[in-house]
């Protein structure tokens, strides 16, 4: 006897938490976009084929960046138009993984363009969900490289010319003339005898993974209403009517059956895979200077996983303490990663970076609750305080915050850090002064072991010395404060 279970697919979280604001059970997506039955239709295909646990998405910049929202799969946000080359590391690193790369027409075809052609000749065994809706949808309605001749965007406000602008790209017909690919089909989101097409090639094209047949591609054509200012119906109509004269649906490339599963596992090329040693002598790599590896501090339980995020203002060198940290940890062998902020804040509000140290190794470096929070300025504390954990320590530049955090749950601890560089005679030595700071406070590092190797952290020897005044200024201030 059948049953009818309805319920998300287990590729999808059962509440999106990690989605900003209060509703956590829908997506962000406007109505009438395509994205959401395409997630769907994926999630579907994952949990059917039964490789959720070993599934890697790649999402770029455009409309579906945050599908880390929603895929309870494991996540990796690319650049634009980078995902192709991202995928191509993540299979060829983790060979066993099942790969999608998830790309919108603008990203695909025209910023990566290059991207996925040559992933595409080389025959890399990973599956991209290649979303085709005529513009670039999240960056304001510019026209893209498969936007239709006489289409009107914001960059082609008079319409699309094949004289100024060039013809509509038809991307699955271009990359099914190299001989690497497996399978390539183009499908629409529309009415349901349509997106069960979708489905079902979907499917085969992740299949197709599964048996290390090599690249597989679903061009899917999906309405944009927002960006065509269209209403939802219009849209899906205008899909059907108008885009598919120029992009005929069907199959383009397949020959799943005539290429033999497995030949694209990178690890089974019959290249031994080189040693270390073997790897630098190859590469010619020259020596470097040994670093004395210093002993792993003794601390306390809390800061044997010291979760550390910096903030402040672009010039204050943030991303520098998170370096100095960084390198000073690796030689105490702790674990170690940097993750640097380049957002739009580094134009003028506030530039941050996450630190980890930990006596285990790291699972990613993204920081939402910090341990330890440094704010070099009152902006940094205003923004990063309320996530710091309970408990957590709060070192705060008193020299341009004049208010300690308002929590009385974590440990503030002030440090005159602009003031005190001054005083030496380098204002830009106030992260060196944060960092002499937290080691008082912490132990995680050793004031000693950083004194003797300040000159890995200087690259100009003449300022090496006003560092070390620096870090010990910055010791000796926050262990001044110790009951």
């Amino acid at each position: 006897m059948s049953e009818n279970i309805l319920k998300k697919p287990e590729s999808f979280y059962d509440d999106f938490q990690r989605k900003p604001g209060a509703d956590t059970l829908t997506t962000h997506y406007c109505p009438g976009c395509a994205h959401g039955v395409l997630h769907k239709l994926v999630a579907e295909a994952l949990d059917d084929l039964g490789v959720r646990e070993k599934t890697i998405f790649i999402s770029p910049v455009g409309c579906s960046v945050f599908a880390y929202y929603y895929f309870h799969t494991g996540n990796v946000q690319a650049a634009h138009g980078r995902a192709s080359a991202v995928a191509t590391a993540v299979k060829r690193a983790h060979p066993d993984s099942i790969v999608i790369s998830y790309q919108g027409d603008g990203d695909l075809a025209g910023i990566g363009g290059n991207n996925i052609l040559q992933a595409a000749n080389r025959g890399e065994n990973f599956t991209t969900i290649f979303v085709n809706n005529a513009i670039y949808g999240m960056t304001g309605g510019q026209m893209a490289p498969t936007t239709l001749i006489g289409q009107k965007t914001t960059t082609t406000p008079r319409g699309r010319a094949f004289e100024n602008e060039g013809y509509p790209m038809r991307v699955s017909e271009l990359l099914a003339t190299l001989d690497a690919p497996s399978y390539i089909e183009r499908v629409m989101i529309g009415d349901p005898k349509y997106t069960m097409k979708a489905r079902k090639a979907i499917r085969k094209a992740i299949k197709a993974q599964i048996e290390g047949k090599g690249f597989s591609l679903v061009e899917a054509l999906s309405a944009c209403p927002s960006g065509w200012k269209m209403t939802p119906v219009e849209a899906k109509n205008w899909v059907q009517e108008e885009m598919t004269k120029i992009f005929p649906l069907g199959v383009t490339r397949d020959k799943i059956a005539e290429i033999e599963g497995k030949v694209h596992n990178r690890n089974g090329n019959g290249r031994k895979p080189l040693s270390d040693k073997e790897l630098v002598k190859t590469l010619d790599i020259p020596e470097a200077e040994t670093s004395t590896i210093y002993p792993l501090p003794e601390v306390e339980d809390r800061y044997k996983h010291s979760e550390i995020k910096i903030a402040g203002f672009g010039g204050q060198g943030v991303l520098s303490l998170g370096v100095a940290l960084s390198q000073m940890g690796m030689i105490h062998q702790y674990h170690v990663s940097w993750l640097p902020s380049y957002g739009p804040e580094m134009r003028g509000g506030t530039a941050h970076c996450h630190v980890k140290l930990d006596h285990e190794p790291i699972g990613a470096p993204l920081i939402e609750n910090p341990t330890i929070l440094v704010a070099m300025n009152k902006p940094s504390m205003d923004k990063f305080e309320p996530n710091v954990v309970e408990g957590g320590d709060v070192f705060y530049n008193s020299s341009l915050i004049d208010e300690p955090p308002s929590r009385t749950d974590v440990n503030a601890i002030p440090v005159n850090a602009t003031e005190i560089a001054d005083e030496l005679g380098n204002t830009k030595a106030a992260n060196i002064v944060m960092l002499g700071g937290i080691i008082a406070k912490t132990g995680i590092l050793e004031l000693e072991a950083v004194v003797n190797e300040m000159h890995q952290l200087i690259k100009k020897k003449q300022y090496v010395d006003l560092n070390v005044k620096a870090v010990k200024a910055g010791f000796e201030a926050v262990q001044s404060m110790s009951p």
